[in-house]
């Protein structure tokens, strides 16, 4: 379980193919220690298992689902990530309840300044709209956000200088492709009412 609040912005160091998989190396710049072997790491929004870590840098493995729901796949050396640790008891839960588990992902259509925010909106399939909510909560890349719209086909957000500048956010560009993570609570209240996917 993670909460949105991203603690860093990594790097690609390496990407190397794995049989239907990938392994990622990452940098962790300023990391605290070392990562344990096995510890979950929310990597641009997405769970995933160290696998191999040393200072400020760790590795994981991407399996066929993940480069399949994910942007991971088509990162490359030197991209941006953003990385958060799991929630431990007795942490504050700043940003909202985050699984790691990315339910696809959607295309940048619109980045402009308002000010010293910065409005973005994107596309995404008409499947995962249904579970948004205009100020509900929303995993983009990891990071908690609030919506500021939604239509049939996708939604928009609004972003502060620090998120910009913490995040990989401030590196996107229309066109780009980004991890989403509708709220869990949306989806357990579709399940119930008989509306799954």
């Amino acid at each position: 379980m993670f909460t949105g609040l991203v603690e860093a912005m990594g790097r690609i160091e390496r990407t190397a193919d794995e049989e239907a998989g990938k392994r990622l190396t990452i940098a962790w710049p300023g990391l605290d220690g070392v990562l344990a072997l096995g510890e979950s790491v929310a990597i641009n929004g997405c769970c995933l298992s160290v696998v191999a870590a040393g200072p400020d840098v760790f590795e994981v493995q991407a399996g066929p689902e993940t480069l399949l729901r994910t942007n991971l796949g088509a990162k490359k050396q030197g991209d941006a990530v953003n990385l958060e640790r799991a929630v431990r008891v007795g942490d504050r839960l700043g940003g909202h309840f985050v699984q790691g588990h990315v339910d696809a992902t959607a295309v940048v259509r619109d980045r402009r300044r308002e000010g010293e925010w910065e409005f973005f909106a994107f596309n995404i399939d008409p499947a995962w709209t249904v579970l948004m909510v205009p100020k509900g909560s929303i995993a983009v890349d990891g990071v908690s956000l609030t919506l500021v719209d939604v239509e049939t086909d996708g939604f928009s957000i609004m972003l502060i200088p620090h998120t910009l500048a913490a995040t990989s956010f401030g590196l996107l560009e229309p066109g780009a492709r980004v991890n989403v993570e509708t709220d869990v609570l949306a989806k357990h209240v579709q399940k119930l009412l008989g509306q799954s996917r």
